[in-house]
């Protein structure tokens, strides 16, 4: 621990002063550091319930949007504008500040996570897929669709006018001087970011080397035996989903802050599946593999518009940018899985572990 500390703190300082030094290229840079931060903390949700207990789902994004659209009507003037009885019981107009909202949203998405697991207990593989893709997608059409008769979600106009987050009466919305420096919006969200980030981490640590993440882990690796060792998997599974959704409802509240506007396009299956990609990207169950994972994902496509202009430019427009885009991720995540199939950062297996040093003479 004593010869990590050094590395530690010079990440520390690191993650700190980057936006700083990035405001002086572009604000930009920094939003696509905070869309990061965003996908890791989904990230490290699902990999409670995909790396951890080994349950493969695909709907994962639908938490994400609980999370999203429960912020956006508590702390917006859609509800007051369109229902008369919540404009009577709150004539100031709703206001919901941080440390309600993230507990809140995090209980309401556990709820929803349980919610899905409860019939889905005997399903495994590709069938347990199919019916949280579903689950996934229904989510996203309630959504789409809650406009009539009673206009709760505004349909696919989205809700918007949704309030910055404020933090002792700081308004992460608008720039804050300090000592004569500018701290822009974009800067002031990537701290609060990277702070439940860092929080999402340490509570990942702690379930996969506690008693819970070790029974998680037997699931995952033979259900069957799990469960003739005295685990009730049932209970376990359903902890695992609603663990892992508590943390799409906490990114969810985060996001729709931080973009001010929410609709049912940002929550689409192709989102899902690349939250999916990003776990098995960077190797499943392993932390800091995710977070590598999560990371890629999230910043190539950006990175990869300049290259993919040029591109485009040189075929006289004949090839669609975010087309190509999307072919050179899609060759990039082809090569690495074929190169490293455990993903980039896989955990230790325990079967290495126990293989003796054969440089040492041992048997």
């Amino acid at each position: 621990m004593n010869k990590r500390l050094p590395v530690f703190l010079v990440c520390a300082l690191a993650l700190c002063v980057l936006p700083i030094a990035l405001q002086g290229v572009g604000e930009a840079w920094v939003r696509i550091l905070d869309t990061a931060l965003l996908y890791i903390l989904l990230a490290l949700g699902l990999n409670i319930v995909v790396g951890f207990a080994g349950l493969l789902d695909l709907g994962y994004i639908a938490f994400y949007a609980v999370g999203a659209y429960l912020f956006a009507l508590l702390a917006s003037p859609h509800l007051v504008d369109n229902l008369p009885a919540v404009a009577a019981l709150f004539p100031q107009g709703l206001h919901l500040p941080l440390w309600q909202a993230l507990p809140l949203a995090a209980g309401v998405a556990a709820l929803a996570g349980v919610l899905l697991g409860a019939p889905t207990l005997k399903l495994r593989g590709d069938y347990l897929a199919i019916v949280t893709l579903g689950f996934g997608e229904i989510i996203r059409v309630f959504m789409n669709n809650l406009d009539a008769p009673i206009n709760i979600t505004n349909g696919p106009k989205g809700i918007s006018s949704i309030e910055p987050i404020h933090i002792a009466g700081v308004s992460l919305g608008e720039p804050l001087q300090v000592a004569g420096f500018t701290l822009y919006s974009v800067t002031l969200y990537y701290y609060l970011f990277l702070a439940i980030v860092v929080g999402a981490v340490v509570i990942c640590g702690r379930l996969h080397d506690s008693r819970l993440g070790r029974a998680w882990v037997a699931i995952r690796e033979d259900e069957i035996a799990a469960k003739a060792m005295g685990l009730n998997t049932r209970n376990l599974k359903l902890l695992a989903f609603g663990l892992g959704a508590s943390f799409g409802g906490v990114a969810g509240v985060l996001f729709a802050s931080f973009q001010g506007f929410v609709s049912p396009e940002s929550f689409s299956l192709q989102e899902s599946v690349m939250v999916v990609a990003m776990v098995v990207l960077g190797g499943l169950g392993h932390i800091p593999g995710v977070i590598l994972g999560a990371f890629l994902l999230a910043a190539l496509p950006e990175v990869l518009r300049h290259v993919a202009g040029p591109l485009q430019a040189m075929t006289d427009g004949r090839l669609d940018a975010a087309i190509l885009r999307q072919l050179l991720i899609a060759l990039a995540m082809i090569g690495i899985m074929l190169v490293r199939p455990r993903g980039l950062w896989p955990s230790p297996r325990h079967e290495d572990q126990l293989i003796p040093n054969q440089s040492e003479g041992q048997a």
